[in-house]
């Protein structure tokens, strides 16, 4: 058996920004970027089109709604803002250790998590102190959850098949996903980590 876990909302709690433009607005000046006068409404604006399924990147985002205002910056520098501008406070939900150190003894384990900026789901579990087999994110494989591509990717991460794929998260709407792509789902609205984590010590009584 493999498992993953959702990030945000399954295993952490994080604080987002109420105003992401303008949080992004402050990492950009910090790195000398000019910002536009209307630059919360260039955030709001969409700038690409994207298939169904596909996760926007959001840096890319940021570069798009700062050139459609006569604005340039390179791709490294938008990525390290966006970063920057989303890495607020994190802490670790209850029983978060506990229940990745469990599905270890079962198998592999990763973190399949929608995230649209790149380095954020790595750098919050890192702040934590939880580590995975593999980070499988929206941002990194192109789609998100609920898409069944995003589960077939965590399941290759873990050299496992979807059908072995047991996911645990919050949402019914995207975590649900799992068991279209032809895997497992367990999903709580407010997971309780330390009796997944029990459960699937007992083996019988396991979640997935």
């Amino acid at each position: 058996m493999a498992v993953s876990f959702d990030c945000f909302g399954t295993l952490v709690t994080a604080d987002r920004p109420g105003e992401p433009w303008a949080a992004v607005a402050s990492a950009l000046a910090d790195r000398g970027v000019p910002v536009p006068d209307d630059w919360a409404a260039a955030y709001r604006q969409s700038h690409r089109e994207y298939d169904p399924g596909r996760e926007a990147p959001l840096d890319e985002h940021v570069r798009l709604a700062l050139a459609s205002r006569g604005v340039d910056v390179d791709r490294e520098t938008a990525r390290e803002a966006t970063l920057a501008a989303f890495d607020g406070p994190v802490s670790r939900r209850p029983g978060a250790a506990a229940a990745l150190a469990a599905a270890r003894e079962r198998g592999p384990v990763a973190v399949c998590s929608n995230c649209s900026v790149p380095g954020l789901v790595e750098r919050t579990l890192a702040r934590v102190g939880l580590d995975a087999d593999a980070a499988v994110t929206s941002v990194d494989c192109g789609w998100r959850k609920p898409h069944e591509r995003i589960f077939r990717a965590t399941a290759d991460a873990l050299g496992a098949s979807v059908a072995e794929l047991c996911h645990v998260g919050d949402d019914p709407r995207t975590d649900g996903g799992a068991e279209r792509a032809g895997g497992t789902a367990v999903v709580e609205a407010d997971p309780d980590l330390a009796r997944i984590a029990d459960r699937l010590r007992d083996g019988e009584g396991s979640p997935c």
